[in-house]
């Protein structure tokens, strides 16, 4: 069902804003950051967010010959452990609504010597397939920066075959009080210098910690995989809360 949003407005970070701009607000953040994004990764988590897209992985159960999406896939990093899970036998499509992205990600997997992945430049929104496609879709770090995340989910859904799984690792509702304080100083504080520094963009990176708190927490996420569709939802937090992982199946 579409919702006309002509009207409606959404949040870009703290700032509310139309909601037909949200795509290409953030298209110009990814367009900025695209070519230092694994360095500031590596900054921002202290290298942590390798461990954060294992478990992702190891939770996939992605097997040679399957057919795997990663949604929002630009970096790479996810795709590179699918397309080699799945094997040239199987299929891994790497889709992103950002053209630098996906360029980023496809070299990627190249020098991997991984030449055998799809590359689609699409929005998560409306996925371009068919339905019952894949046995394996995977979001990491992109659902925050999707403007209908209801709508999204429910595309994740309709492309799935009966039996397959959504992995959404995702920034997330830090749970620990005294933990939250620092994480919001070095978020708001260190993060928009750290972007200065290193991608000569502050404000591509204040938009990344706001939208870090935008983003639903942990619970709210459940309900809104339950209401696209999914069953046995269920997440793990990791390092306290900073990021969790969720899974969901479409029986």
């Amino acid at each position: 069902m579409q919702h006309d949003h002509s009207n409606s407005t959404t949040d870009f970070g703290f700032e509310n804003i139309p909601w037909d701009e949200k795509e290409n607000r953030v298209k110009r953040v990814f367009q900025s950051v695209a070519s230092q994004y694994d360095v500031m990764n590596d900054v921002m988590s202290f290298g942590i967010h390798r461990l954060w897209k294992k478990a992702l992985i190891a939770r996939s159960a992605v097997r040679t010959g399957q057919s795997v999406l990663d949604v929002a896939g630009g970096t790479g990093d996810i795709s590179i452990s699918l397309a080699k899970l799945v094997g040239r036998t199987g299929v891994c499509v790497v889709l992103d609504i950002n053209e630098a992205m996906l360029q980023l990600g496809r070299q990627k997997l190249l020098d991997q010597g991984l030449c055998y992945a799809d590359y689609v430049q699409g929005n998560a929104e409306a996925l371009p397939f068919k339905s019952n496609t894949f046995q394996c879709v995977t979001i990491a770090f992109g659902l925050r920066n999707v403007t209908d995340k209801s709508a999204a989910l429910r595309s994740m859904y309709r492309v799935l075959k009966p039996g397959g799984r959504l992995l959404i690792l995702e920034f997330s509702k830090v749970t620990h009080p005294i933990f939250r304080k620092g994480y919001d100083f070095y978020s708001f504080s260190i993060l928009p210098k750290l972007g200065q520094w290193i991608a000569n963009d502050a404000e591509s990176y204040r938009y990344l910690a706001e939208s870090i708190r935008m983003h639903p927490d942990q619970e709210t996420l459940k309900l809104m995989m339950l209401d696209a569709g999914f069953d046995a939802v269920t997440y793990y937090p990791m390092t306290a809360g900073v990021v969790t992982l969720h899974c969901g199946m479409k029986y």
